[in-house]
């Protein structure tokens, strides 16, 4: 497939080596406005909005990937096949399955559990278990650290459904695991990324918690994960 794709209009040297991809494209368009220097729009297609700027002197590309793993695995296969992206970091919400789990907590998806069927496109003769790249890992803790930023370690569930049958019983025994929270597209991009040799992280924000029923709404969804954005950002600027 030749650049642009059809889903992603820049050229390939207005894509970063490192791409920040919240679910929401205009929480893309929230932290390209208030903390990059010189961003520049570099895709609209299907208003999938998406900014490459600069952040400590390092260039970072902000884009939206929308929600759930067939529009993250689109993406995020045309960032690291087509655009030769070397990090994607996911930077999303999550619903937290744990009663300790505040609002705006932030999750760092160690591992990704999933119900979803989209390790069947790789034909492996058994389960693949979904992983977040030691690097980004490592460096995602050691940033936390230096920026006073608290973080929750720990396994996801990246689900298909966010409506689904009996999902009060299926989120208990999820619960159960140890399992953090559920989010919806971390496990397609840790798969793209093992395919592909490159490095994946989802790190969230809890935007509501399943279990007490405390949560926060769209506009406060779009722009107050400050401590999420600001270090998936000092990654960045590390990488």
């Amino acid at each position: 497939m030749s650049i642009p794709t059809p889903h992603i209009s820049a050229k390939k040297e207005q894509i970063a080596k490192t791409v920040l991809m919240p679910g929401d494209p205009l929480r893309a368009k929230f932290i390209a406005e208030n903390f990059l220097k010189n961003a520049v729009l570099v895709n609209g297609v299907r208003n999938m909005l998406g900014y490459t700027g600069i952040y400590k002197d390092t260039p970072v590309t902000l884009m939206g990937s929308g929600m759930g793993m067939p529009s993250i695995g689109i993406y995020s296969y045309e960032l690291y096949n087509f655009y030769d992206v070397e990090n994607i970091i996911r930077i999303g919400s999550i619903g937290a399955l744990q009663e300790n789990l505040k609002l705006k907590d932030i999750i760092v998806a160690v591992g990704s559990c999933t119900d979803s069927n989209y390790a069947e496109n790789f034909g492996l003769p058994g389960t693949f278990a979904p992983i977040c790249s030691p690097i980004l890992y490592e460096t995602a803790v050691l940033c936390a650290k230096e920026n006073n930023i608290e973080v929750k370690c720990g396994n996801v569930l990246s689900s298909d459904c966010f409506y689904g049958e009996n999902a009060k019983q299926k989120n208990l025994l999820w619960k159960d695991m140890g399992v953090l929270g559920i989010e919806m597209e971390s496990a397609a991009l840790y798969m793209n990324a093992a395919k592909s040799g490159r490095n994946a992280l989802c790190i969230c924000s809890v935007s509501d918690n399943i279990i007490t029923g405390e949560e926060l709404n769209s506009t406060e969804r779009e722009q107050s994960f400050v401590n999420m954005m600001t270090l998936a950002l000092e990654i960045t600027a590390k990488l």
